[in-house]
């Protein structure tokens, strides 16, 4: 069936004409309108636009001009901004603002001849673990619709798990590709900071939101972010350095590799279950020559608390654009000034975004920002300097991605703590800005569940051959939930 081949094998399959893109558009586009309503994956479909995008595909193709994405239909998540589409970010302010340019990211993959099938469903404006806090209404975890598929960017989690689409972007500021990508089962990578260009891409926090790929292999992963990685002079916070092939390295081998298992990342909290699973993929790496030593990484518990007093700062200070004035919800029929800020922004904002803005201007207010957020900066860099000590002894940091399987929704929805804590092992690479990624590894009870690779700064390649022969040597990565094969 089309929709379960690889990148690679649709790429070949276009290029040796067994297919047209037009056609495997099309049936993608028949998978949505079929699945879609009971998953709620996409917020915005774009199907003309996909149409010519993939006759021009076809086009490329028949001239001798394909890359390895051209002809290929992904999903965008709608954090994106995309030229004369919706760019909602999940969110009622944004719910009619169309977008006069594309992302880096957006043109990118243009340029490399993908389809655009649609704009995926998000936490609003990526804050948010599960997915349920969009306006557009909870996304549903395809392996079992009772649960989320987790956040921000479930959507696209969703999307390419019931393969609504060939491969997906998403963004990471906490762990949002990589949670929802254990929840999911996918392989999904948050790059290092500065290797994506986040110009175009709506900020939640700008020092720790990156971009990246999610699919269903680390080879596929490979190929969608060797598209979109790359130095961008508009974006000030953007690395200029080569970008490597990040598929010629896939096959290396990795015996002699030292493993680094962070003793704080199997204590309390993580389920007894989804620890045998990890366990379980260490002694397939052991198998395939590879090397466990136990680290420590004290400040582990301190990373959330860091966390949750620099990303609402940063959000706070992000989000204080949408006024009403320029763009975005405007309230109807203003008093004045001051009425037309105050309803914009509690009729435009959701209760999560409203909840981190509030903690964010608290903590950056005269008399608190020593306390709080220089505070939260320093816990930052002790941090970066742990990750940087435990690279002197290993190649590469594993441990879970989650601490539990998928959790029903509404099961945390009115508990922001618990909810927070979902992220646990995910938050402090963001604060590092290292690279790292989430695989399936054994799944529990019917549930999938992701192993973390943590690595260098821009050891991409690294890691993605590490998942790459995790994944030649089992079959987790290709279960799929029965219902969408």
């Amino acid at each position: 069936m089309l929709q379960q081949k690889t990148l690679r094998e649709l790429a070949d399959a276009l290029h040796n004409r067994e297919f047209s893109s037009i056609e495997l558009t099309r049936h993608y586009l028949e998978r949505i309108a079929r699945h879609n309503p009971q998953l709620n994956a996409y917020i915005t479909l774009t199907e003309e636009q996909a149409l010519t995008q993939a006759a021009a595909a076809d086009r490329r193709i028949a001239a001798g001009e394909a890359q390895p994405l051209t002809g290929i239909p992904l999903a965008q998540k709608d954090i994106f901004c995309t030229a004369g589409v919706r760019t909602s970010c999940g969110s009622k302010m944004l719910d009619r603002f169309i977008a006069p340019y594309d992302a880096s990211v957006i043109e990118r993959c243009n340029q490399a001849g993908a389809v655009m099938l649609g704009k995926t469903n998000m936490d609003e404006f990526a804050m948010g673990s599960s997915n349920e806090t969009s306006f557009y209404g909870p996304v549903r975890n395809p392996w079992d619709p009772q649960r989320v598929p987790g956040g921000s960017s479930g959507g696209s989690a969703a999307a390419v798990a019931a393969q609504l689409c060939a491969a997906a972007t998403g963004t990471d500021t906490g762990g949002s590709i990589r949670q929802p990508a254990a929840l999911c089962g996918l392989t999904g990578l948050k790059p290092s900071y500065g290797l994506v260009s986040r110009w175009g891409m709506i900020a939640f926090a700008s020092s720790l939101d990156q971009a990246g790929p999610m699919a269903r292999s680390a080879e596929d992963c490979a190929l969608l972010l060797q598209a979109i990685a790359g130095f961008d002079p508009r974006d000030s916070t953007s690395v200029e350095r080569a970008v490597p092939d990040y598929s010629s390295d896939l096959e290396g081998d990795i015996a002699g590799l030292r493993i680094g298992l962070p003793k704080e990342y199997f204590e309390t909290g993580l389920d007894p279950a989804v620890a045998r699973s990890i366990e379980e993929a260490l002694a397939q790496y052991r198998r395939l020559g590879a090397e466990v030593v136990e680290i420590t990484l004290p400040s582990t518990a301190l990373a959330v608390p860091a966390y949750y007093v620099v990303a609402p700062a940063e959000c706070s200070s992000n989000l204080a654009r949408y006024d009403g004035v320029r763009f975005g919800h405007r309230c109807s029929d203003p008093l004045n000034l001051e009425d037309l800020y105050k309803r914009s922004r509690a009729e435009g904002f959701g209760a999560e975004v409203k909840r981190r803005v509030l903690i964010g201007t608290y903590a950056l207010s005269a008399g608190y920002y020593d306390a709080y957020y220089l505070k939260a900066q320093q816990l930052r860099q002790l941090i970066s300097e742990e990750f940087r000590q435990a690279f002197r002894q290993v190649d590469v940091i594993m441990g879970p991605t989650s601490p539990t399987t998928a959790f029903a929704i509404g099961e945390k929805s009115s508990d922001p703590v618990a909810m927070y804590l979902s992220d646990i092992y995910t938050i402090a690479v963001n604060l590092a800005g290292l690279p790292a990624m989430s695989l399936p590894v054994a799944p529990v009870a019917g549930l999938p569940v992701g192993l973390q690779l943590i690595g260098r700064y821009f050891d991409e390649a690294r890691l993605l051959n590490i998942a790459h022969r995790l994944q030649q040597a089992t079959d987790w990565h290709r279960q799929l939930p029965e219902e969408y094969r």
